[in-house]
């Protein structure tokens, strides 16, 4: 068995910050980056909404860049993933995927939330190539082209209205015969001249030489009506949801509906002592690089008053 003062799991932005905030901090943090080292981010082509990069930065750099600061300042690293934990009791215990046990005094869960995908082969072959799930984050590749977006929820409409004041169209793919999302965000989409909603489809692939130059659609589908038709587009933006990596702490932590860990207002404290969320997990609103390294750096200091009152008390 392994003990560390400060574990942190998880290595996107969130993360890394967490570790880099703590190693300066002198907690000689621990941290456990997962399955994908650098978190979504290191899937991004350019990041060029990240403040200091005013050419923009591969997003695999800028995650490869926070890794190494926070090494400088004392983190170690572990190319490992938990499996299994148990937050009931103080220190708590995290199993991995390698077999090692470890407790820790405060933990930092900055897991992250996957972005939900159709399914189709062509998602991951076009993976930023034209395969988006953040029109946020890559919109601006497409000013004056052609998009598609998939979804009927508030979000593909929110997506949708953001991507029509940067493309010159926006198709909004919905296999529902309606849209699910509030009555003003459906009124904002009709009322938009730059959006035409394809309802009752669904997408068969992607095509295009060097990235994505179209989709393949069917109308309709199981129906006498059904047909099959190419649709020209530059750009395909995912908007049918997120999954937060909460599950794993579920047991002990609480969760809205959807999964993100509830936590204190603002703060990134959860109910748990000395247990915080940071990043994506928590973040069912924003979900951008920037916000999540605030959340890790409020959670490791955080973390660094929780120790430093332990360490107090017990000294006493």
């Amino acid at each position: 068995m392994k003990h560390t003062r400060l574990l942190i799991v998880g290595s996107g932005p969130a993360g890394y910050t967490a570790a880099i905030y703590a190693g300066r901090a002198g907690l000689e943090p621990t941290l456990m980056e997962g399955i994908q080292t650098g978190g979504q981010l290191t899937t991004t082509t350019i990041v060029e909404n990240y403040p200091g990069f005013p050419e923009g930065i591969d997003g695999f750099e800028l995650m490869d860049g926070m890794r190494q600061q926070a090494e400088r300042f004392g983190t170690l690293m572990l190319s490992t993933s938990v499996v299994k934990c148990n937050l009931a009791e103080r220190p708590y215990r995290i199993w991995t995927d390698d077999g090692e046990e470890w407790t820790t005094d405060s933990l930092i869960i900055a897991t992250g939330a996957s972005a939900k995908y159709l399914g189709l082969d062509d998602e991951r072959k076009y993976q930023g190539q034209g395969v988006s799930a953040c029109a946020t984050c890559d919109g601006f590749f497409y000013k004056g082209k052609t998009v598609a977006v998939v979804g009927g929820g508030d979000t593909a409409c929110e997506e949708a209205i953001y991507l029509s004041g940067l493309a010159s169209k926006v198709y909004l793919v919905v296999r529902k015969p309606y849209l699910r999302a509030s009555r003003i965000m459906q009124q904002r989409v009709e009322d938009n001249d730059r959006i035409e909603v394809l309802y009752e489809t669904n997408t068969l692939g992607l095509f295009g030489e060097h990235g994505v130059e179209g989709a393949r659609l069917v109308y309709a589908k199981g129906t006498e009506r059904e047909r099959e038709y190419s649709l020209p587009i530059d750009g395909f933006f995912l908007a049918i949801g997120h999954t937060p990596n909460s599950a794993l702490f579920q047991p002990w932590i609480d969760v809205d509906p959807e999964g993100y860990i509830i936590t204190d207002g603002d703060s990134p404290r959860t109910a748990l002592p000395g247990v915080y969320a940071a990043g994506d997990v928590a973040d069912p609103r924003y979900r951008q690089a920037v916000v999540a390294a605030a959340s890790g750096a409020k959670a490791a200091m955080e973390a660094e008053k929780y120790l430093a009152e332990q360490q107090y008390t017990q000294t006493r």
